[in-house]
């Protein structure tokens, strides 16, 4: 089976606490095997920390921000007006939320930014990407009862399928990755570090290499054509 390594899209955390925990080991699992342990390495992790480490003080959370009882936050983190971070995420030091955004199990590399209105589920994002304005990651595929997952996540690759081991995963979001708005993807995506994705992109079970370019079918065949002016019937009794 096709293998798809954390070290090749993300980069640890090295600042603060969370630098000395299993996340700061992250680089050599296998997404699958990171996936099916995630929950339990954010409980051994969130058990090491405490209470008192688990927020840093240095971190500034806007009062209208919720933020869930597992949520790991470190230095210098930014969490503005209206957004919720729900359980078992991880925001890493220098990581910034904006307005209104749901980040629900999710990972956020170092000085990674995430703007407004994004919605990210169950993914993964490496230091210093930038998530612009309107969002979302998902994180399960269709299926008939929706409130009752049932369907194996997997991506496609050059070499094959992927496995993921799971029925909830949307993304792995490598490292320096840009994005524009409007912006759809999972579940079952891997994007490779220094990517740009344009506006208007919708991805499902897709891995993408480093240093690519992503855009929507419709950025270049945009029709443009000229309306005919409305009459002026003052200037038609001259």
């Amino acid at each position: 089976m096709e293998q798809i390594t954390l070290g090749d899209y993300v980069t640890a955390p090295t600042l603060g606490s969370i630098a000395a925990t299993a996340y700061g080991r992250l680089e050599g699992l296998g997404l699958a095997d990171f996936l099916a342990r995630w929950r339990r390495l954010q409980h051994e992790v969130l058990t090491t920390l405490g209470e008192e480490r688990r927020i840093h003080p240095s971190a500034y959370i806007h009062p209208t921000a919720i933020i869930g009882d597992d949520v790991i936050i470190g230095p210098d983190v930014k969490v503005h007006e209206f957004t919720t971070v729900r359980r078992g995420s991880v925001l890493c030091s220098g990581a910034q939320v904006g307005f209104n955004c749901e980040v629900t199990e999710t990972f956020v590399g170092e000085d990674a930014v995430l703007g407004h209105r994004i919605g990210v589920n169950r993914t993964l994002i490496g230091a210093r990407a930038h998530l612009s304005a309107s969002i979302t990651v998902a994180a399960i595929n269709m299926t008939t009862d929706m409130r009752r997952p049932d369907r194996e996540v997997i991506i496609r690759t050059d070499r094959g399928l992927y496995r993921c081991g799971t029925v909830r995963f949307g993304a792995v979001i490598g490292d320096d990755t840009q994005t524009g708005n409007n912006i759809s993807l999972g579940p079952g995506v891997a994007i490779g570090r220094r990517c740009r994705i344009t506006s208007g992109v919708s991805l499902a079970i897709r891995a993408i290499p480093e240093d690519c370019t992503l855009t929507a079918p419709h950025a270049t065949e945009a029709g443009v054509r000229r309306r005919p002016r409305a009459f002026a019937p003052d200037r038609a009794r001259e």
